[in-house]
């Protein structure tokens, strides 16, 4: 799409606005950031991304955690007493005595065999899975906020640009109709028509102001600064068919790969495993189990003879702990586990059919958006030209002054809309990337290739 053309013979207020496309009338410095600066911004200081990031942080942990349950223990317990008694032996007064005992313990403990255990690992392997997928959706869920955000104050410009060079257009109208008036060629009618429409753009501008202000601060939401100057769409820039041209396919490709359907699937895993870790509850656990220790006491207090002893024990030996009754809690926690597991069958169907109703409808927008960007252009050299034609005949007294203001009206709502258009495109067409779980750093720096920095145009 090229530049909006303009039409020889109109007067310098049409020449002057068709001659630029709406963006053109904004003042944008060489210092303007671009939408791949934007996202560099909402990577550093989004809170939500941010969360994210420590929620996978902590989840990866689970891994660790549950491997040391498969690792050995070992355990190093001592303890040092003063006993105190008052002893009697036969045929003789109670005597008092006291002992001084110190021991010391090194126990080691390999667990051997305990299902439980190597199922809650591998429960642990897919909850991280689970949370990886989670925070690539969140990394895509940011790239796609950084562009709306971003977007929505492209559009919203454009839309204040639209607005002033209508209000513009409509005073010189009121200013021409009142010279005509006076002259006696235009009736007050005239006047009362271009009034109205004057005050109804300066409502519209009003509005657009105060949709900007709002856009501007989703921007400063996501990337946690002020944006005055942006990088704006270039007046040739276009989105591109998606590829393959099959909603079909890119909607199977959306049931496999999204990242929420790929997080719902490692958590169905994770459920199967935890049922399977608390039936191996029922199971036999053998550990291997040494000892090495040392102990002392002054003397005893049992025997009337005053010695003290010292022994050095070691132990190897294995220990099979055989499950008979826990009161029924290992059975209910199986029932509970395969509970869980259905729900989260459920919610994987759930995010599968929802994955492929996001990119069906997104495949739509990229479409539907085409065909309006290239309506909305016919529409533009259809309404150019009759804005021209109506100035004409109204100086030529074929057409009157309403024909005049509704001819500029259409050519100034279908720049507007043509704005928006273009800008909704670029977004559909990264929600289906999204979709299909391939939206990358790669898609927004092919989009920000589109956008212009300079004033130049």
């Amino acid at each position: 799409m090229s530049g909006f053309p303009t039409f020889g013979g109109a007067p310098l207020l049409y020449r002057w606005f068709l001659s630029v496309p709406l963006t053109a009338l904004l003042c944008l410095p060489a210092g303007a950031t671009d939408l791949l600066e934007a996202y560099r911004l909402a990577q550093a200081s989004d809170p939500t991304f941010d969360a994210a990031r420590h929620v996978l942080e902590g989840v990866r942990q689970k891994i660790p955690q549950a491997q040391a349950a498969l690792l050995p223990v070992i355990n190093l317990t001592g303890n040092v007493g003063d006993n105190r008694a008052t002893t009697v032996f036969s045929g003789v007064a109670p005597v008092d005595r006291e002992m001084q005992s110190w021991t010391w313990t090194l126990q080691l403990t390999q667990p051997l065999l305990r299902a439980s255990s190597y199922f809650a690992y591998r429960q642990s392997e897919f909850v991280v899975e689970q949370a990886v997928a989670q925070y690539e959706q969140a990394q895509q869920d940011l790239l796609l906020r950084v562009a709306q955000a971003y977007f929505g104050v492209i559009v919203a410009l454009d839309v204040i640009a639209a607005s002033d060079t209508e209000v513009k257009a409509l005073e010189e109208q009121l200013a021409q109709v009142k010279r005509g008036f006076e002259a006696g060629t235009h009736s007050v009618t005239d006047i009362d028509e271009t009034k109205s429409r004057l005050g109804l753009a300066r409502s519209q501008r009003v509005a657009a102001m105060n949709d900007l202000e709002s856009k501007r601060a989703d921007l400063e939401k996501v990337t946690g600064q002020t944006l005055r100057q942006l990088a704006i769409l270039e007046a040739s820039a276009l989105p591109t068919d998606p590829k393959p041209l099959d909603s079909r396919a890119w909607m199977e490709q959306a049931r496999n790969n999204h990242p929420l359907v790929r997080a719902q699937r490692a958590a169905l895993d994770a459920a199967q495993s935890d049922i399977k870790r608390n039936r191996a509850e029922h199971l036999p656990t053998l550990d291997l189990v040494a000892s090495y220790g040392k102990n002392y006491a002054s003397n005893s207090l049992t025997t009337p003879t005053d010695y003290s002893t010292r022994a050095v024990s070691g132990q190897v030996g294995v220990q099979l702990t055989i499950p008979l009754f826990a009161g029924g809690a290992t059975t209910s926690k199986v029932v509970e586990a395969i509970a869980n597991k259905d729900k989260t069958q459920a919610e994987l169907e759930a995010a599968s059919r929802q994955a492929a109703t996001d990119a069906r409808q997104a495949f739509a927008g990229v479409i539907n958006g085409l065909a309006q960007i290239d309506a909305l252009n016919s529409a533009i050299e259809s309404a150019q030209s009759a804005v021209k034609g109506n100035r004409v005949g109204y100086r030529l007294g074929i057409r009157i002054n309403i024909d005049v203001l509704n001819a500029e009206h259409q050519l100034y709502t279908a720049q507007r809309d043509l704005s928006k258009a273009r800008c909704d495109t670029l977004l559909q067409g990264l929600k289906l990337k999204a979709a299909v779980g391939l939206l990358s750093e790669d898609d927004l720096q092919e989009v920000n290739g589109m956008l212009k920095r300079s004033g130049d145009f």
